[in-house]
Formats: structure tokens, C-alpha cells, sequence
């Protein structure tokens, strides 16, 4: 789900009025043929990579992530890095680049490439916990109850929609529980009206094969139990006013948050976590929110004293290290830990389609290895209605995106939502994925131990070649060459093959470097196996 922004509440942050108080500046020019990736994983105004062509733009991570991952970095093709401990507002105008934050603000140079650039910043800043989630989290789809069931997650629902997955002969992987199987915003606990056997589900849905976790939030309802109960221990972000908990708004409403300074919430929402796993097998948890504009009210006063909205953020991710089996799409820093990372919620079109690819790679550099593609053909359920504006091409062309990124994840049921050809399509897709599955384990393996995104952009592998602007294509560690379609009843594309032998789907083999042009029918991922390096 989308966070809603918060931006009159946040025009009075008191953390912009710390930072202009004491406030570092670096201005950054831009070289002839540069390119910088970084900032935040989801670009609003211009697409990731910028150069000195690039629009003007201004974004402020002290008030905002985003709604999806942010880290107060970015990184150059010509092997520079800026980095800063804490949030920057960031302005580009004119091929300039100017930062402004509360602590000092690095340039770097270190090296002559992105990959070398990247190489350094994680030493220093975010190096490789040697830790990763779970292997069935890129060994087999990932299924999200969300657009089947949207407000109304139940028990018989759930269990139909995962016997329709293994009947479509699909592999069973995690199946993620979304928002309403909560008798309140807060209250974690089954509802009764629509889980008469919550433990039952949960050991039928195991002995399928499958993985369970559970949509969570910050959020507690202000009329529920779970409200008195941590009102009663002096919980929740508070306003400096009143000493009230602040009613902070979100998109279903408004409600208390939890002040994860405060070692009462934490403690708290352990105890609840820690119940849900003892008494119902639950594997893991969709950490949702999170984001930094929901603690940026211009009264709010932390428990801990100083505790900024960027750390409450990132304290939310600390809190998901807990659990191997984890989901976030809003997060501070946090690079190189074993949490999977999902982009932000996609809209059901070809223009947020084409948004993937150098989304997937944007957060691989900030060092979030382990990513995740929003849902297949988008994650907002009013696309999916009957009679909505469903593209049966368009879902099956996102099924091939994901079909060989580090994960892949269904929501809407392909049997309800496609027929005939499409529905072999995405079946095919998802059988792709299972004959690369070994070396899907392998690159989750080698990522938890270098650190190196799983999947990369051509010019990372393959730099000086003119690839920086590669953005319809990837690979996947050093072997895999993905050139998905993206276009619009397109019957061909082209692809750029780098340096070395590659086999391709249809046995074609290719010496690159090249330029070759690939017939895409309906049923085709154009992939590309490195068989001999040069």
C-alpha cells in the first residue's frame, strides 16, 4: 500500500529547523557523460540514472523516503560517491548537485566506475552481514493475498486462492496474509467472523508446502484494547502540546503510531509478534509503513529524546532483523542486511511497467540486494475489478519481468484474471523461474556474502561500453542476461548482448559484444546464458 503524504504537517518539521541551525553544504558538478543512481529507490519526476541533462529536481530525505527505500547516497558512473550519515535535502539544477544536512557531507572518489564507486561506499557505510532471508524466497514465487481478497482476507478465501495456485501447477512458495486479517489496526489477533480455525489454516496451508506471514503496520486503532493497553505504559509518539498520543493520518485513517524509541512499544509489539509465531506457526511478517513522513508532526516528542523520523524509520527495519522471513517497502539505510526489499506499489500500466527494471536496479546500488518487484501487474486492487481495464498482454508481459529478477510475486490469481494463450504465457513464466532456481539459490547465497546486488545493470558488469543508459535490461549475477518486452504489442526488440559466448532461450548463440534483434511473441522472456567470458 501507498503512504499518503503528510505535507502542511511536514512544512513545520522541527528537524528542518535543527538542520538549517547547523546545516553542512557540498555542491557537486557533473562531468561530461556522468551518471549518478542513489537517493531513493522510486523517482517521482525524472527517471534514475541523472546527468547533467537531467530536470531540476529537489527532494528532502529528513522529511520523506519516498514510500519505498531511501539512503543518503548516491553514485557515479565515473566511480565517485557522495555519502552522508545523516538525511540531506538534495537540489539538481543545470547539472549541479547540492546537499545540505546536519552532519558532513562526503565526496569520494574511488575509482573510474559505478561498480568501483559501489565497492567502496559498502565497505565503509553498509558492508555484507554474511546473512540472507530464506532460500524459498527466490527458489519459488511468492504469493501476496491482497488483490483477490483486498478487505475481506478469510480463511475459506485463503485456502481456495492457494489450492487454485498448486491446481495451476505452481510451485507452493510464501503466501502473505494481507491487511484485515486483524481484528483491529493494532489488535494482532485473528479475526473470529472470518478465521474460525486460524491454526488449522495455518497447518493445512504448511503441509501444502507453503510459508506464512502476516500484514503488519505501526498503527493501533485509538478505540481499541491494544491502544488502552499501551496508552496505559506511556506508549506511542506523543505531541510535546500535550503529552497525547498524536493522531497521525494514513491511508485508512488516522491513528496512533508506535515511537519505536520507546522501549515499552518495542516490547510490546515483540510480545505480540512472538504469540502469533508460538500459537499459530506464522513463519514471518510484511512490515508495511514505516515511513518517515508519518513521525515528522511538527509537536511530536519521542520517548528518546532527538530521535529523528529517519531513525524511527530505520528502527522499523531493525525490528525486521528479527525475523528471517520479512517483507519492508519503506526503509532507512539498512543496506547490506538480510531484509527483502519491495518496490512501492505499481500501477496496472506499461508506463509503470517500464518503471521495474531501473527501480530493481537503483535499490541493488543503495545495497539492498535482496529486492522484490511490486505484484504482478501492479499492486492497486481497483485494476483488477471485473470489468476494470485489465491488459491480459500487459499482466503477462510484467509476469516475464519478474520471472528471472530476485523474486517474483503473484497477487491477482492468473486463472481468474487471464484465459487461453495469456494464462500459458504466465505459466510459462513461472517455469522459467523453476529451471533457474539453482542459480537463483547460488546468486542469494553470493549477494548475502559480497554484498553485490543480485540483479545489475549492464554498465556495473560491463563499464566504459555506453551502457549507462541500459535500462530495459539486466542481469542477473554474472551469467544471467534478461531483456524482457516492454512494449506494447511489440513482436520484436533489441537487445544489447556485453562482451562474451551467450546462449539464448531459443538456442541462438551470440558473440558480444552486440546488437541483435529478437522476435518477443506473447509466450517469450528473451534470456541469455553466459557460456564463455572474453
Amino acid at each position: 500500500m501507498i503512504a499518503c503524504p503528510w505535507r502542511l504537517a511536514l512544512a513545520g518539521c522541527a528537524l528542518v529547523a535543527a538542520v538549517a541551525a547547523r546545516a553542512e553544504t557540498l555542491t557537486v558538478k557533473m562531468e561530461a557523460g556522468e551518471c549518478w543512481w542513489g537517493l531513493h529507490t522510486r523517482p517521482r519526476f525524472i527517471e534514475t540514472p541523472f546527468d547533467a541533462n537531467s530536470k531540476d529536481y529537489v527532494f528532502d530525505l529528513r522529511r520523506d523516503n519516498n514510500a519505498n527505500q531511501a539512503v543518503p547516497l548516491l553514485l557515479s558512473t565515473h566511480g565517485r560517491y557522495v555519502w552522508c550519515e545523516e538525511p540531506f535535502l538534495f537540489a539538481m539544477t543545470n547539472g549541479t548537485m547540492t546537499f545540505t544536512a546536519a552532519a558532513k557531507i562526503e565526496l569520494v572518489m574511488a575509482g573510474k566506475t559505478l561498480a568501483s564507486a559501489f565497492a567502496a561506499a559498502q565497505a565503509r557505510h553498509f558492508p555484507p552481514s554474511g546473512k540472507t532471508p530464506p532460500e524459498i524466497f527466490v527458489t519459488a514465487p511468492q504469493y501476496n493475498s491482497w488483490i483477490e481478497l483486498t478487505y475481506n482476507q478469510n480463511e475459506r478465501d485463503l485456502l481456495r486462492y492457494a489450492r487454485n495456485l498448486l491446481a495451476l501447477g505452481f510451485p507452493p512458495g510464501i503466501l502473505m496474509v494481507d491487511d484485515t486479517w486483524q481484528l483491529d489496526y493494532g489488535t494482532w489477533e485473528f479475526d473470529p467472523r472470518r478465521f474460525k480455525d486460524p491454526k488449522g489454516m495455518c497447518d493445512e496451508l504448511h503441509a501444502m508446502g507453503f510459508k506464512v506471514m502476516l500484514w503488519i503496520c505501526p498503527f493501533v486503532s485509538m478505540d481499541s484494547p491494544a491502544y488502552r493497553l499501551v496508552y496505559g505504559k506511556h506508549g506511542f509518539l506523543r505531541s510535546a502540546v500535550d503529552d497525547e498520543p498524536l493522531a497521525v493520518r494514513w491511508w485508512n485513517g488516522r491513528s496512533a503510531v508506535l515511537d519505536l524509541s520507546n522501549r515499552v512499544d518495542r516490547e510490546w509489539f515483540d510480545e505480540v509478534l512472538a504469540a502469533l509465531q508460538r500459537d499459530y506457526g506464522i513463519d514471518g511478517f510484511k512490515f508495511d509503513a514505516g515511513d518517515t513522513e508519518y513521525y515528522c508532526h511538527p509537536s511530536a516528542r519521542p520517548a528518546q529524546a532527538g530521535f529523528t523520523p529517519v531513525e524511527q524509520n530505520g528502527a522499523w527495519s531493525d525490528l525486521g532483523l528479527r525475523y528471517p522471513y520479512n517483507e519492508f517497502r519503506a526503509s532507512w539505510k539498512h543496506g547490506g542486511q538480510p531484509l527483502v526489499q519491495r518496490l512501492c506499489d505499481k500501477g496496472h500500466s506499461w508506463g509503470d511497467l517500464k518503471r521495474l527494471v531501473p527501480e530493481m536496479i537503483g535499490a541493488g546500488l543503495l545495497g539492498h540486494a535482496f529486492v522484490c518487484p511490486d505484484m504482478i501487474g501492479g499492486g492497486l486492487w481497483t485494476d483488477f475489478l471485473p470489468g476494470g481495464k485489465l491488459e491480459p498482454e500487459l499482466f503477462v508481459r510484467s509476469a516475464q519481468v519478474h520471472a528471472l529478477c530476485p523474486m517474483m510475486q503473484f497477487s491477482a490469481d492468473p486463472s481468474r484474471v487471464l484465459r487461453g494463450e495469456y494464462l500459458e504465457a504466465v505459466k510459462a513464466a513461472v517455469q522459467t523461474r523453476q529451471r533457474f532456481a539453482a542459480y537463483l539459490k547460488e546468486q542469494l547465497v553470493a549477494s548475502g556474502r559480497t554484498g553485490l546486488p543480485m540483479l545489475r545493470s549492464l554498465d556495473f558488469a560491463y563499464p566504459g561500453r555506453g551502457y549507462e543508459r541500459c535500462r530495459d535490461e539486466f542481469l542477473l549475477g554474472p551469467s544471467l542476461l534478461v531483456a524482457p518486452q516492454l512494449e506494447k504489442g511489440a513482436s520484436s526488440r533489441t537487445v544489447i548482448v556485453p562482451p562474451g559466448d551467450w546462449r539464448a532461450d531459443d538456442g541462438t548463440l551470440v558473440h558480444g559484444p552486440a546488437e541483435v534483434t529478437v522476435a518477443t511473441p506473447l509466450g517469450r522472456l528473451p534470456h541469455f546464458v553466459l557460456t564463455k567470458e572474453d
